[in-house]
């Protein structure tokens, strides 16, 4: 099978890419290849701007693929362009979508993909939303291709994906946690949280490509497990070798710190979730989500503990915390 990845270098296309070559998969990626590491072992790179049509269509040449997944469409307009661009040139697209696109809050917590596309909270959501809307519409219309899936949180190494965490520094949360200081845990941290660890995702993901029967569908990929958020920040610290220190803290109250926190909370980590992740299953039979969360969370402690290189500390994002906790603390003083 011969497959395309429009981008392929993130946190969950990465370990799509790793499955592939092992299945021994005829992978490309298309990619402006700006990244620091080579391509993976076996794979081929077509370098190229996939925004830049032109560009992007001059490197792809006459080239056909069973599937195309395009990780990094964002916006209707992009998508537009993905339709010209593999019209004709596959027989799947794979449109990577999110989980957050749904219905916020929800009116049942357990999320299927007949739940309403529905966020009025984040706008990343709501385009992400507009482009299923497109894709589907091109697929029933006019036949293009077309395939949905929705990440929800998804982690590997490196990543710590606590709902307050420091992406770009996640050796920030270990170094914390260690040291006994406070974590902020949104809300009461009672709220239920799928967590997938990239590995469970990249094989479901498999399990799509070159489907006939997936063309026109729309699937999530979760794990079943939904813990607390309390007991995913537990487990972390028990990952890191350490007792947690939590300060609860609304999400209302985060947000007025960091409006940008809105979608992110608000509009997603706020509200308890569970997924019921039985069509995925019957379309990829045998599949389930194997890797706990203290288990994944475990595996990225050992990645990040083997190289001091990854080691870096963040203390503009742990003073800002610390402002938080102060004023959350000075709060409830002048209320008690």
């Amino acid at each position: 099978m011969k497959v395309l990845f429009v981008g392929g270098t993130g946190l969950i296309s990465t370990a799509c890419t790793e499955l592939a070559v092992e299945r021994g998969i005829d992978l490309w990626h298309l990619n402006r290849g700006k990244r620091e590491t080579a391509p993976a072992k076996g794979v081929r790179l077509l370098q190229a701007d996939i925004r830049d049509a032109a560009s992007a269509r001059r490197a792809l040449g006459d080239a056909r693929f069973d599937s195309v997944v395009n990780w990094i469409a964002f916006t209707p307009d992009q998508v537009r362009q993905d339709i010209e661009l593999f019209g004709g040139r596959t027989s799947q697209y794979v449109f990577i979508s999110s989980a957050s696109a749904y219905q916020k809050p929800p009116r049942h917590y357990v999320i299927t993909e007949e739940t309403p596309l529905e966020n009025p909270f984040w706008e990343y959501s709501r385009q992400k939303a507009a482009c299923e809307n497109l894709l589907m519409e091109e697929c029933r219309t006019r036949g293009f291709p077309a395939t949905i899936v929705r990440p929800s949180l998804t982690f590997g190494n490196p990543v710590i994906p606590l709902a307050v965490s420091c992406w770009h520094a996640p050796w920030t949360i270990v170094s914390r946690m260690r040291r006994g200081g406070r974590m902020i845990v949104p809300g009461d941290g009672t709220s239920l949280w799928p967590i997938t660890h990239n590995t469970d995702f990249a094989a479901a993901l498999h399990g799509l490509l070159g489907n006939p029967k997936a063309v026109g569908e729309a699937f999530h990929i979760t794990t079943d497990e939904a813990p607390t958020w309390n007991r995913i920040y537990e487990l972390t610290a028990e990952a890191c070798g350490a007792r947690l220190n939590p300060v609860h803290i609304s999400s209302d109250f985060l947000m007025a710190f960091d409006p940008h926190l809105e979608g992110s909370l608000i509009g997603d980590k706020a509200n308890s979730i569970v997924f019921d992740n039985s069509k995925i299953k019957r379309f990829v039979p045998g599949w389930t989500a194997k890797v706990s969360y203290a288990e994944g969370i475990a595996r990225t402690l050992r990645w990040l503990s083997a190289d001091p290189a990854r080691q870096s500390v963040d203390a503009a994002t742990e003073a800002k915390w610390d402002r938080i906790i102060s004023a959350h603390d000075s709060g409830k003083g002048a209320g008690s």
